[in-house]
């Protein structure tokens, strides 16, 4: 029987690609003084080409633009100041995100989440989506000194919620840092399609929709 559900963050309940769209259309915005000698769309564009969907931190990003945009009145540092002060005010839920989170709790699951990221960055984005109530345990990697897929970060998510790893599903968009990772160590792993993925051959199950997984966990 499951009692436990252990979330990833990006990708999974923050729809990542349409927040860092809306953000960076804002920084361009916000420093426009700065900035107007870049069109806007190559600017945007740029930024999601060298973030490789958060998989490169944002000190290389802001290098990399300051360099091949010749932006002389800015630092990358003023630039990275900017992003992580201000990108939780464009983060993006995917759809249903609440109710799901809403079935779960009413039918007596625990919620947990593991996400990789800084610690302060990473629940400024929690919060602003409103779901921080909703989770007994929230684990970030650099807070944890663990990262996924290291599966000692797991055992500490599912030591903390009292529960044994067969009770416990850990839901994410990454086939090896979640859905392997959370296998590994005796959890069920269910996959939220990413197609920029491959797939997840080995997943317990699969889904393309939140509003999907409280039957699908049911299933178990």
């Amino acid at each position: 029987m499951i009692k436990a559900v252990l979330f990833d963050l990006d990708g999974t309940l923050l729809n990542r690609d349409a927040s860092v769209q809306v953000f960076i259309t804002h920084q361009y915005d916000r420093l426009f003084h700065w900035l107007h000698h870049i069109p806007k769309d190559l600017y945007t564009s740029r930024f999601i080409e060298l973030d490789q969907r958060g998989y490169v931190w944002k000190d290389r990003v802001y290098k990399q633009l300051i360099e091949e945009f010749s932006i002389k009145e800015l630092t990358w540092e003023e630039l990275l100041d900017d992003y992580i002060s201000q990108f939780k005010h464009s983060c993006v839920p995917f759809p249903h995100l609440l109710t799901m989170l809403d079935e779960l709790q009413a039918g007596g699951i625990k919620l947990g989440m593991i996400t990789n990221g800084l610690g302060e960055f990473q629940m400024d984005n929690i919060l602003a989506l409103g779901i921080e109530p909703y989770y007994l345990e929230i684990l970030v990697s650099e807070w944890e000194g663990l990262r996924k897929p290291d599966p000692e970060i797991f055992k500490r998510a599912i030591k903390k919620l009292h529960v044994e790893p067969e009770e416990c599903v850990f839901v994410g968009d990454h086939p090896e840092y979640d859905v392997y990772g959370a296998q590994r160590v005796g959890m069920k792993g269910i996959w939220k399609r990413d197609f920029h993925w491959p797939g997840a051959q080995h997943a317990d199950a699969e889904i393309d929709n939140l509003s999907d997984l409280p039957r699908c966990i049911r299933n178990f």
